[in-house]
């Protein structure tokens, strides 16, 4: 998966196929959860982000795609791996594994490193030599995050528990002087931020890699006083690193858009279980939501991407075709059309795979979604909609033309553009 080369000049490795150089001066990537070019620009025109604002501006600042379904975990992973899905194995936050319970098969989540079918550039850059760091919001990203890692490695969620034998660091609560956040608010992301700082401040490292989450996001829009003051807060971290010297390239793992009535607040929401229980009759078929994971007060487990599982009696091309009728549907596609068009691994994705539009969320059943916890509008992702990503870099980035009528870039490009592509200056 990974090989090291080392050149008189640079040392260098290649992992999933791409080539990267090692750092040569201390570079960070930061996946912010659920951002938007929307927040950035709404924060700098507040007058509250003006070191985004310099990244912005400079030159360095791009429209990229993420990969869909436009999840935290698929997103992360091929931001670390530099593949898609169809690569890494890892195609959301859940899904129906048939060779969990006895073979039985088994709704999971794919959190567990034996689901990874590719090495990271994280480990790889560590095995060649470079002093690497990862600092997650959410313990669910840890473990595949850090696998096979010879660094440093742990969530805000869990600073606490930290070992120097499980993550490579002892006394983080310490190190950076704040509290456990709760794992429902701004401080869990605050708290990566100001870890990758003191890390930067205490440790000679190489590489690092900042993941935030997205609760601040699915509660407030753009341009907002809760999104402003989180982006704020963003902009003084970063702009301690830059002023520390590190080549820093920011991007995200998904966007975010409003999923409810504007009149009502309410959620706009496609029962797809319910739908096809009507149809074919209770439990024929068998809805997975990916976006599913221990922390659904937020967002209700309603996104924008589902699979469905069908028995072979049943026609998929008929159901197919009925879904795609349905109002709020944006793409309805059979198992190997969505592989193919997103990147997925076929194995891992149901019999069909459900795209909802823009403002529209995929459900089970009504009653299995407990929404009690949404205090304000749903806003989620998972679809096409929310494709859209920055790939923002401190620094002037050689090789690719910038504005309108460039390249295209992934989310999963930018280790790639920051090891390789940054100006030194």
């Amino acid at each position: 998966m990974a090989d090291a080369n080392l050149n008189a000049s640079e040392r260098t490795i290649d992992v999933n196929g791409r080539h990267y150089r090692l750092p040569t001066q201390p570079t960070v990537v930061v996946c912010v959860d659920g951002c938007e070019f929307d927040y950035l620009e709404a924060a700098v025109a507040a007058g509250v982000a003006p070191f985004i604002g310099t990244m912005l501006k400079g030159g360095a600042a791009f429209k990229g795609d993420c990969v869909i379904p436009s999840f935290t975990n698929p997103n992360n992973l091929s931001i670390v791996c530099g593949v898609p899905p169809s690569v890494h194995g890892i195609c959301g936050n859940y899904f129906w594994d048939p060779d969990a319970n006895g073979g039985k098969g088994a709704e999971v989540m794919m959190n567990d490193p034996a689901y990874l079918r590719a090495g990271t550039l994280l480990a790889a850059a560590a095995e060649a030599g470079a002093a690497v760091a990862v600092v997650t919001a959410k313990d669910k990203l840890r473990r595949l995050l850090g696998w096979q890692l010879k660094g440093i490695c742990f969530s805000a969620e869990k600073a606490d528990t930290v070992s120097l034998e499980e993550n490579g660091i002892g006394e983080v609560l310490d190190l950076v002087g704040l509290p456990v956040p709760d794992v429902y608010s701004a401080g869990l992301s605050e708290f990566v931020f100001a870890a990758g700082v003191r890390l930067a401040q205490t440790r000679k490292l190489d590489l690092m890699y900042l993941s935030t989450t997205d609760y601040i996001q699915h509660k407030w829009a753009p341009g907002t006083a809760g999104a402003n003051a989180f982006y704020a807060m963003m902009d003084g971290y970063l702009a301690k690193l830059d002023a520390l010297g590190w080549v820093i390239g920011l991007t995200a793992d998904h966007g975010m858009k409003a999923k409810h009535d504007p009149q009502t607040g309410e959620p706009n929401v496609i029962y797809l279980q319910d739908v096809l229980d009507d149809w074919l009759g209770d439990r024929i078929a068998r809805v997975i939501l990916p976006i599913t994971d221990p922390y659904v007060v937020h967002h209700g487990a309603l996104g924008s991407f589902a699979t469905i599982y069908l028995p072979r009696e049943v026609d998929a091309a008929q159901v197919i075709e009925r879904i795609g009728r349905l109002q709020g549907i944006e793409a309805v596609l059979d198992n190997r059309a969505a592989c193919e068009r997103f990147e997925l691994p076929n194995d891992r994705v149901g019999d069909i795979v459900v795209v909802s539009t823009k403002h529209v969320v995929l459900g089970t059943r009504r009653a299995d979604h407990d929404l009690s916890g949404l205090t304000v509008p749903l806003r989620s992702h998972g679809g096409i909609s929310e494709q859209e990503v920055p790939l923002l870099f401190n620094r002037r980035v050689d090789g690719l033309p910038s504005g309108k009528g460039g390249k295209r870039l992934r989310n999963f490009d930018i280790f790639e553009v920051a090891l390789n592509r940054v100006s030194s200056s």
